[in-house]
Formats: C-alpha cells, sequence, structure tokens
C-alpha cells in the first residue's frame, strides 16, 4: 500500500531532524579542525601574511563554487545564494587589488620602495677602522661547519643524542667575531628520550682562532626548532604573538652566554604586501621562553641581527632600481645599480664586525656591467644604517678568481671575501681552502687595482706581502707600509732552533742568546725556507710582529 500523508511527513521530519544533527555536527567538527590546523600551522593573523590570504582565497573559491552550484539547482533560492556570492568574491577582490598596489609600476610605489632604506654616502679610510689582524675571521660559514662537526664528535654522550643545527649565525659575542649553532634532537625518538631534559649545549667557532667548542649549558634549551609540540619555538613565539608577522630568525648569545632566539618583525609599508621593512624585534629565551618585545630601534646592543640579511639586499636593490622611476628601471637605466651577485646563483654578501655591530657588506654593480663595481655598501644590521661607499675596482667574484689564479697550481678555492682597510686601502681578504675544505693559505687584492694580489701560510705573511706590493706599486710609500705593518727588526745570534709541525705546516721555532724576553719566534714553511739553512750559533736577522706577552710564540714575517 502507499505510504499515506501523515506517514511521509513524519519520515520528512526525521531526515530534516537528522540533518540538523548532522550540520551541528559538521560545524563542531570544522571549527575543531580549523583550530588545529590554526594551532599546526601557526599563520600571522595579519593582512600582509601572504599564508593568510592564501586560506582566505583558498575557502572564498570553494564557497563560490558550492553557491554557484547551489544556485542552479535551487531556482527559487538562487537570487539570495547569488547575493551570498559576493561576500567571498568581495575578498578575492580584496586581495588581488591589494596585490596590484603594491607593484612598483604603480605611480609613486617606484619612489616609496627606494626609500625603504636610506643609504648615505660614507668615507672608507675615516668610517672603517684599519684592520686588526687579531681579530680577521679567516674562516667562512662551511669551515666552521667542518670545525663544529670535529667539535661535536669528541664527545660522543652528545653525538649518540643530537647533531647540530644548520642555524650558525654569526655575531660579535665579547668582542669576538664567532659563529653559533644550538644543538637539535637527533630524531624523534630521541626527543622522547630527551624532552625533558631539554638541549644541553650550544657550537661556538671563534672565526679569528678556528677554534671550536661545545659550550654546556646550566640551564638547557627547551625551545627550538626541534621541538615538534609547544615549545617549537617558531609556534611558540607565533602564538605568543599572533599578529605580528615574523622575518628570518637567527641565534643569538648575550654577553653572559645565554641563548637567544632573534625575531625581526616585519612592516608592509606598500600596499598589502611591498615595502617589507623591519619595526619591532622579539626576543625570546632559548631555554626558559621568557620574551621581550623591542622597537627596532630600542633593542639591546648584544642583538646583532634584527635586519636579515637577505632582506637588507632586497632593499638596497629597490633603491638601486627605482630611485629614477619605474620607466627607467626598464628603459633607460640610467643610474641603475645592484649589489654584486654571489656564486652558483646566491645573493653575494659577507660580514665586518666594528666595534660592538656586525655590518653587512657587499659590492655595487651597474646593471649593465657584473665584472666590475662601483662601490660598496655597509648596513648595519641592528639599526639598518646604511652607507656607501664610492670604490671602483673589481667585484668579489673577480677578486677571488685573481686569488685562486695565484695558486693555481695548488687548485685551492677562494672563500666570499671579508672587506678590510689596509693602511687606508679598501682590500678584499680571501681565505684559501684545499679539497678538504681546510683552510691553507690567505690572499689579499686591493679593490681599484685587482691584479695587485699577495698571498701567505699566515695572515702576518700575507699582510707583509700586501703592504709590500702596495708600496712597489705606489699606493703606499715605504714608511707608510712599514707603519702599517706593525713588525719590528729583531738580530741576534741562533741559541736553539727546533722543528714541529702545526695543522700539518712545518714550523721552525727559534730563540735567541742573551734575550731577556725569552721570545720564540716562529718561521713558517713553505714562506720562510731559507730557515732550514741556519744552525745555534749563526747570526740571524728578520721582521717579526711586535711581540704580545699572550702569544705563545711572535711570528716571523721576514728573513732579512
Amino acid at each position: 500500500m502507499p505510504q499515506t500523508g501523515p506517514d511521509l511527513r513524519d519520515l520528512v521530519d526525521r531526515v530534516a531532524r537528522w540533518s540538523r544533527r548532522a550540520l551541528a555536527v559538521a560545524a563542531v567538527v570544522a571549527v575543531v579542525a580549523l583550530a588545529v590546523c590554526y594551532w599546526w600551522f601557526h599563520p600571522a593573523l595579519n593582512p600582509g601574511s601572504p599564508q593568510v590570504w592564501t586560506w582566505a582565497c583558498g575557502i572564498c573559491a570553494v564557497a563560490l563554487a558550492a553557491l554557484s552550484v547551489a544556485a542552479a539547482r535551487s531556482s527559487a533560492h538562487a537570487r539570495a545564494l547569488r547575493r551570498l556570492m559576493a561576500v567571498p568574491g568581495a575578498v578575492i577582490v580584496a586581495f588581488l587589488l591589494g596585490l596590484l598596489l603594491s607593484q612598483p609600476f604603480v605611480p609613486g610605489n617606484a619612489e616609496r620602495y627606494a626609500s625603504v632604506l636610506t643609504t648615505t654616502d660614507g668615507v672608507f679610510a675615516e668610517d672603517i677602522e684599519e684592520v686588526d689582524y687579531s681579530e680577521v675571521p679567516v674562516i667562512d660559514r662551511d669551515s666552521a661547519v667542518l670545525l663544529g662537526n670535529r667539535a661535536m664528535g669528541s664527545i660522543p654522550e652528545y653525538v649518540s643524542q643530537f647533531e647540530i643545527a644548520d642555524t650558525y649565525s654569526q655575531i660579535n659575542y665579547q668582542g669576538r667575531p664567532v659563529r653559533v649553532s644550538p644543538l637539535v634532537y637527533a630524531d624523534f625518538f630521541k626527543w622522547l628520550a630527551n624532552r625533558e631534559q631539554g638541549i644541553p649545549a650550544y657550537v661556538l667557532v671563534d672565526m679569528v682562532t678556528q677554534e671550536a667548542e661545545v659550550v654546556r649549558l646550566e640551564s638547557p634549551i627547551r625551545y627550538s626548532d626541534s621541538e615538534p609540540l609547544a615549545r617549537n619555538v617558531d609556534r611558540y613565539v607565533q602564538l605568543s604573538y599572533p599578529t605580528y608577522l615574523f622575518d628570518q630568525k637567527s641565534f643569538e648569545l648575550d654577553e653572559s652566554g645565554t641563548p637567544w632566539w632573534v625575531y625581526p618583525v616585519q612592516s608592509k609599508t606598500i600596499g598589502l604586501f611591498g615595502g617589507t621593512t623591519i619595526a619591532r624585534v622579539v626576543l625570546v629565551n632559548a631555554c626558559t621562553g621568557e620574551t621581550a618585545d623591542y622597537a627596532v630601534g630600542e633593542c639591546p646592543t648584544w642583538v646583532d641581527r634584527a635586519y636579515p640579511s637577505d632582506l637588507l639586499i632586497e632593499q638596497y636593490n629597490w633603491s638601486g632600481a627605482y630611485s629614477g622611476g619605474w620607466l627607467n628601471s626598464w628603459l633607460g637605466q640610467e643610474g641603475v645599480v645592484r649589489t654584486t651577485p654571489g656564486t652558483n646563483g646566491q645573493l653575494g654578501y659577507n660580514y665586518l664586525a666594528q666595534g660592538e655591530d656586525i655590518y653587512l657588506y657587499t659590492g655595487v654593480t651597474s646593471v649593465t656591467a657584473d665584472d666590475s663595481s662601483v662601490g660598496f655598501i655597509l648596513v648595519n644590521q641592528r639599526t639598518g644604517e646604511s652607507h656607501f661607499y664610492s670604490v671602483a675596482g673589481a667585484t668579489e667574484a673577480s677578486a677571488m678568481a685573481s686569488a685562486e689564479g695565484q695558486l693555481q697550481n695548488l687548485r685551492y678555492t677562494a672563500t666570499y671575501p671579508l672587506l678590510l682597510n689596509v693602511a687606508g686601502q679598501p682590500t678584499y681578504f680571501v681565505s684559501l681552502k684545499d679539497d678538504a675544505g681546510l683552510v691553507k693559505m690567505f690572499a689579499m687584492v686591493n679593490i681599484e687595482q685587482y691584479q695587485s694580489v699577495a698571498t701567505g701560510a699566515t695572515v702576518e705573511e700575507c699582510q707583509e706581502a700586501y703592504l709590500a706590493l702596495l708600496a712597489a706599486d705606489g699606493l703606499l710609500s715605504e714608511g707608510e707600509a712599514a707603519e702599517a705593518s706593525g713588525t719590528v727588526e729583531v738580530s741576534g745570534e741562533v741559541a736553539t732552533i727546533a722543528q714541529a709541525v702545526v695543522d700539518g705546516n712545518s714550523h721552525f721555532y727559534v730563540t735567541l742568546a742573551g734575550d731577556e724576553s725569552g721570545a720564540i719566534y716562529d718561521f713558517a714553511l713553505p714562506g720562510l725556507l731559507e730557515i732550514v739553512t741556519y744552525q745555534p750559533g749563526d747570526a740571524i736577522a728578520f721582521r717579526c710582529a711586535e711581540k704580545n706577552e699572550a702569544a705563545a710564540a711572535v711570528t716571523v714575517t721576514e728573513l732579512l
């Protein structure tokens, strides 16, 4: 028999009640899923966040599709459904409009991009301190990684549970240029076994002495990248400051050796996504989770990297490209410059320690010429203060090629140059590494005359050869070269002579008869090969570094 009217109405009512319950359950599940996704992915709740807009536009696209299908199937509610489509449509239009207003071709935007980073002209010899060779970093990041791994290998109880993070931030620590990196849990199961105790140490590599140590902490690191849950430092700081749009963080030490995470906070100054700069800095104590929020101009002086390197390069390239307007950046290109590129498609820059701060250094070249530079910039990574120095000469890549060419038979590889002030001369300093990544020799290349290249087995030997080269080329007088070398002449009678091998290199150690200072003089081979002909009792004269009570031996730079 066919269903009666009341029976059909009961079935419809039951389906309606079931649908309402299903919708309620679906709504609860959706809210929980959204909350879990927010906690796990922790996007910045900021209109300048591309991640938030990606999510919003994706949801709106799905909503538009669903409303379109519903409107097509229900003619009775089609008008209302089409009106609802205006909401997700408006969100997508707002995104596209904000994206458009961020572009440099929009009238007025090119000038705004050009002024994000204010760069003033500087005087190299006045602004850049003359080099102190006891503070010159002689290794690059790759070498620091090798040294850190060696130091880690000496502590077997750590090796089995932890690895070294890939961070290796370069900072000024207690007046020394160093690279630091925290340990991380080796894998998920090591995290399970050690999470209660935390991470016990970090690695510190002295870039001058090439000494690496694993620094044990009284209070372990509990907030790090290797924490997968609530103590994951990115999740922790983003949920603590949900509206902040964070840039690339760095791992730093305060002057007492306490590890901190430094989070720059972005500010978008052009449209929704353009004109990125740094407005604030959030510090996170890696051990306790304590946070501190500072305006960028008020952060503590021990902080070295408030402005990320890649952002500073991008900001300067904006000013180099758009200072003459957007059309000029494409057509006439009058006065258009950019930072010099690095090797293997990477950005080209290095760091210079000055006082308490770290400065980003990179060369500047015309967009139409890659083999010569028009000058270079130094940007304070804590304050964002930027200076341009007009010094025409070789690019960093050309200097690296010149240094490698001096010793091409040894097939050494040059590190990215470091900028030095040597007797008022802007100079590239390059370390030369063998196939194992170990630093074997050093080179100095004059920026303005990059055919002037000097090499040496030690920094002091390289310096002496470079100053002699500058004097021979007429860039310095003999007196200026002698004054800049910081060396003294010593003569006497050989009392003792002994040979030793240090880091794979031969050294002869000499004492002089009647020398009340008791100094030991270090003759490094192969640069001072003539020392092998001397015996006790022979008269000898040489030039060496000034005696330093803290040094075990006095480095000899030249036999006379």
